[in-house]
């Protein structure tokens, strides 16, 4: 396979992982943040600051 085929490849499959992974994030979190980092218009980090609340 060549190299512009693996990056074609890798390319479309990137799109559903990001996806996936903010929405497995979604599910699991229940205080916190998801951070998208884009750069020149691609998704390249997701950062998930999870909080813990304690009844006083």
């Amino acid at each position: 396979m060549s190299a512009s085929s693996d990056q074609a490849g890798g390319q479309r499959e990137a799109v559903p992982r990001a996806v996936q992974t903010v929405l497995d994030a979604l599910e699991k979190l229940r205080f916190g943040a998801i951070q998208l980092t884009v750069h020149e218009g691609k998704l390249v980090q997701v950062d998930i600051t999870e909080r813990h609340r304690y009844p006083n």
